[in-house]
């Protein structure tokens, strides 16, 4: 690391929004060795990142005041914009200079707005979604895609490099990122849908489902998602590691953009309507793999077995 890198690295930092991902990023900033301040909505996010040693907050401006970089890990574009513009906002209290770190997933031409506005200040804004989930967000092992100028990608650099693994430039444009990021939701969500499928298909079969996670795990049917998801199911365990009202909001941004540049996305739109109907059944907080459990549910209302009540 070069001593300008040095430099930057021992400067502060504010983490907007300290949930499952959040939480994780703040700790692996102040792992590196950054002061770091956080912010979030829930008292008790902020009270349990300062048990770990950070520093909180009660606004995102008072997050930001005196920080050389701001990284946004809050829902989506609207959070995004609101903790930028709204009242005691960031945007106000950013050093001149500093960066807007936006790891939301949201649209490429609200990010590319987002960007304009903001730099029309003086500041910088890193388009930089982000991929791995919560374990790996506090191990500082996330993929992050960044794309952005190159003033907004040397400062924030060391930001970036203390939470991630792995981190692909993607170039000047702000939304280059944003853009590959709704490539990999729709991946993602159209994986899980099928991996729910698949085990709800074999459950109907009276497979073990342990061995058909073993089989498929070393066949070619496997995925990541598979891989991932299925030890829920095998645990029955749908604590939220990534909701199911995530793919809500991340397949309906593909189907947004689909439908305004007439791009075909059939499987994307399929597997947006089971996590849509996961949700409307009362898990949309519940991880996502509880689309097997809708599924189950279907097959218990049409053929008298019973499905799975677990909430």
């Amino acid at each position: 690391m070069n001593e300008q890198a040095r430099s930057s690295s021992s400067r502060r930092v504010a983490v907007i929004g300290l949930g499952s991902m959040g939480h994780g990023m703040a700790v692996s900033l102040k792992r590196a060795g950054h002061e770091v301040v956080g912010f979030d909505v829930r008292a008790e996010a902020v009270e349990r990142f300062v048990a770990d040693g950070g520093l909180g907050a009660a606004t995102p401006g008072e997050a930001a005041r005196g920080a050389a970089t701001v990284v946004s890990v809050v829902l989506n574009a609207e959070q995004t914009e609101a903790v930028l513009f709204g009242a005691d906002g960031c945007a106000a209290t950013m050093e001149e200079g500093a960066v807007f770190i936006s790891s939301a997933t949201m649209a490429p031409s609200i990010a590319r707005a987002m960007a304009e506005r903001l730099e029309a200040t003086g500041r910088h804004y890193l388009d930089a979604p982000i991929s791995g989930g919560a374990q790996r967000a506090m191990s500082g092992e996330l993929t992050v895609l960044v794309s952005g100028s190159d003033q907004a990608m040397a400062a924030a650099g060391p930001v970036v490099d203390a939470m991630a693994a792995t981190v692909f430039p993607l170039g000047p444009a702000v939304g280059t990122a944003a853009s590959l990021k709704v490539v990999n939701q729709l991946l993602a969500g159209v994986h899980i849908a099928a991996a729910c499928e698949a085990m709800a298909f074999a459950a109907a079969h009276d497979l073990d489902p342990s061995k058909v996670f073993e089989v498929i795990t070393r066949s070619a049917g496997n995925s990541w998602m598979f891989e991932n998801r299925v030890p829920h199911i095998l645990e029955n365990d749908y604590s939220p590691r990534s909701a199911v009202d995530i793919f809500v909001k991340d397949l309906g941004i593909v189907l947004d953009i689909a439908r305004a540049e007439k791009i075909p996305v059939p499987l994307a739109g399929t597997a947006l309507q089971s996590f849509v109907m996961t949700s409307a059944a009362g898990m949309g907080g519940d991880d996502d793999s509880s689309v097997f459990r809708l599924y189950q549910r279907i097959r218990g209302a049409i053929d008298g077995m019973p499905g799975d009540e677990a909430s």
